[in-house]
């Protein structure tokens, strides 16, 4: 018999944040067990319900008992199990007895090769998993493994969860199926909402479940319907307004479809005096404190209004608006107040509270971390040929705002505030856009520094956690980074890569380390380390590009310190394998590389007059003829006909290959040739090492 099987674990108000991912792990939970236990098809029809206070999952088509199945296993090799007049051994006979079976059944057990021994198999029809039986000990197990960080104990009891429990419901069909759960005894009763429905909710049957819930109870049991409810509503309430739309913000909707049953929206409404304190703050305020939905006109600019999403619907609104609104208000205030109080002082006059905040008990304080950034932004503003002095001012105060009230109240607004501060304290606007510019990007997609001055800023600061953090050994390992590292190298490339910068990463790296004399001392870190982890991060950007393996490998195998032309360089040698010249220049370099490392002696320039064979004559000739463009090329950045050029070489190439022995007798011929062959590879490989290729 194939029914629809519900289960539902009532408890009380589960984290918000967590409330989909336990939702989803659960049910993965349950129906995996329920695979394995052939209850259902492999990939059944499953539906995931999860509000504040409870987690369930429908499973359509769930048989109440698995079919029956056929179990063969090994006994033990025939050698072993027969005596010499093919009579059951003592050995088989213990065997036999302790698996249950009965001796007469050796007449059918099956023979076959295990390995290079003939081996007796008995197949065995075994009862298929009863639904009754197993159903208790699916839901206990799925929910000890779900990604629960804290357990608590509530009562008397002895059983543990994220949250106390208070019913379950385990319905196939409309029959109860029995257990028992975290002391729990199945049932098939569930409450309604707090205030608008039902006390306790009768559901008939496991496929009236969303409906009985939702028109006895006014429960939404599906997160994603809520959360698509909501986004109707705060559109709806937008588009009543007129000219405004809701902020965006995807974790917000997570956390507020998990934190109401029967989602209802209402406009609020403050003073419009609070919009004097940058938007930022009146935003996260609202977001972060209160969970509101902030407007935003065409233009991006904030409304005195603002969206809530109650857990409630009301004939009359005005209590819910009311209440909202006043506290709000006090939130709002708070914000306002720091934002006056922060004013005061400028910036630069908070600087030596810095020297008491640590930055890492190894690398010393923030003040002292200020002045290394104040010198490196100093020196790339340099390399860039831009306003050195405002590179460094805003550096200086880059993180002056770490010891306001507004940022120790949210850290979130760090170089927001800053900026706000800077252009208050009369500070140069290329300089106050610095301060809060320098931190991106933050993350994956995020915008980039705007100018150089502030493209200055922010490599200094992830250059230098960089440098400072692998100098104290302080590297990633597995998936653990915790001073973003990663996220920092992945910033410093797609600044040089993508605005472009042309800086030499190498050359970053010593600036950076000159300025932890006092902390690491050069022998702190190797700046071949830090290459190659830039290296790793840049393997992963370019992968995104569409490039295969061995072309990015191509590129990369020259170990390139000038990032900005690698995206130049990779598009380049795609154009390259498409030459039909490609696969043999690929195949000859790979020849002269494996010999050139074979090579017993030291390599020098070639000597015209010991060319002896006309086709090592006619590859000098056409090397001579052909590096001056090649380099010129890539001189000028212009890889793609480098590469091109170095096509016409196929043919003498090719000829020398067939023709000329490398490896010649006399000592001064091999070495002519070999240094032939270094200055065609030094050519061919001035791009990328076309060895890697494979065409």
């Amino acid at each position: 018999m194939q029914e629809t099987l519900l289960v539902e674990l009532l408890t009380e108000e589960l984290p918000p944040k967590a409330l989909a991912r336990l939702g989803k792990a659960f049910a993965e939970g349950v129906v995996k067990h329920l695979v394995e236990r052939k209850l259902v098809a492999a990939e059944p029809n499953v539906h995931v319900f999860a509000t504040p206070r409870r987690l369930a999952l429908t499973v359509d088509e769930v048989l109440a008992q698995a079919p029956e199945a056929s179990l063969r296993e090994k006994i033990m090799p025939v050698a072993v199990a027969l005596t010499a007049d093919g009579k059951p051994s003592p050995a088989l006979v213990k065997k036999l007895e302790a698996k249950g079976i009965a001796l007469d059944a050796v007449a059918t057990f099956e023979r076959a090769m295990d390995g290079k021994s003939e081996t007796f198999f008995h197949t065995a029809r075994v009862p298929g998993a009863a639904l009754d039986a197993v159903l208790a000990d699916i839901v206990a197990d799925a929910l000890k493994k779900l990604p629960i960080p804290k357990l608590m104990r509530w009562g008397d009891a002895t059983h543990q969860f994220v949250r106390p429990v208070h019913g379950l419901i385990q319905l196939h069909g409309s029959r109860v199926v029995p257990g028992e759960v975290l002391g729990l005894s199945a049932g098939n009763t569930t409450r309604g909402h707090r205030f608008m429905g039902q006390a306790q909710v009768t559901i008939p049957s496991a496929e009236a479940y969303a409906r009985t819930l939702f028109e006895q109870g006014s429960v939404v049991a599906s997160f994603e319907a809520r959360r698509s409810l909501i986004q109707h509503e705060l559109a709806q309430a937008a588009a009543q307004i007129g000219g405004v739309q809701p902020i965006e913000d995807a974790a917000l909707l997570d956390e507020v479809t998990a934190l109401v049953e029967h989602p209802t929206v209402y406009v609020g409404e403050f003073e419009s005096e609070f919009l004097a304190v940058p938007q930022e703050c009146l935003i996260l305020t609202m977001k972060q404190n209160q969970k509101y939905f902030p407007l935003l006109d065409a233009q991006g600019k904030l409304l005195n209004k603002f969206l809530i999403v109650a857990n409630i619907k009301a004939d009359i609104p005005d209590n819910i608006t009311g209440g909202n609104a006043r506290v709000v208000r006090a939130r709002l205030s708070d914000a306002k107040f720091f934002y006056d109080t922060d004013r005061k002082q400028r910036l630069e006059a908070r600087l030596e509270k810095l020297a008491s905040v640590v930055y890492h008990n190894k690398l010393g304080s923030q003040l002292q971390r200020v002045r290394r950034l104040e010198m490196l932004a100093g020196k790339i503003a340099a390399h860039l040929g831009c306003d050195v002095a405002a590179a460094m001012r805003a550096a200086r105060l880059a993180k002056a705002d770490l010891v306001t009230e507004m940022v120790g109240e949210f850290p979130e607004l760090q170089g927001i505030m800053g900026e706000y501060y800077a252009a208050h304290d009369g500070e140069a606007t290329e300089v106050a856009n610095a301060i809060e510019q320098h931190y991106h990007p933050r993350f994956a997609g995020d915008s980039l520094p705007q100018g150089s001055v502030a493209a200055a800023v922010a490599l200094a600061d992830k250059l230098d956690a960089l440098v400072g953090f692998f100098g104290i050994g302080e590297k990633p390992t597995g998936d653990k980074d915790p001073f973003g590292l990663r996220r920092a190298a992945l910033g410093v490339l797609r600044i040089v890569m993508e605005m472009p910068l042309p800086l030499d990463l190498a050359a970053l790296i010593d600036d950076a380390l000159s300025g932890f004399d006092d902390f690491l001392g050069r022998e702190g870190v190797t700046k071949t380390e830090l290459l190659a982890f830039f290296h790793e991060r840049l393997r992963g950007v370019l992968r995104d590009t569409g490039a295969t393996a061995e072309q990015i490998e191509a590129v990369l195998a020259l170990g390139p310190t000038r990032v900005d032309r690698v995206p130049a360089k990779l598009a380049a040698v795609r154009k390259f394998v498409a030459l039909p010249e490609a696969a043999a220049l690929a195949a000859a370099n790979k020849r002269i590389v494996n010999i050139l490392k074979k090579a017993e002696q030291s390599i020098g320039t070639p000597d015209v007059a010991l060319l002896a064979e006309p086709a090592e004559k006619a590859l000098f000739a056409a090397v001579s003829e052909l590096a001056p463009t090649v380099r010129a090329q890539v001189e000028k950045e212009n890889y793609t006909a480098a590469l091109k050029t170095l096509a016409g070489l196929r043919a003498a190439v090719d000829t020398f290959f067939e023709q000329v022995m490398v490896n010649a007798e006399e000592p001064s011929i091999r070495a002519n040739r070999l240094a032939l062959l270094s200055e065609l590879a030094q050519m061919m490989n001035a791009v990328a090492d076309i060895s890697r290729l494979s065409v």
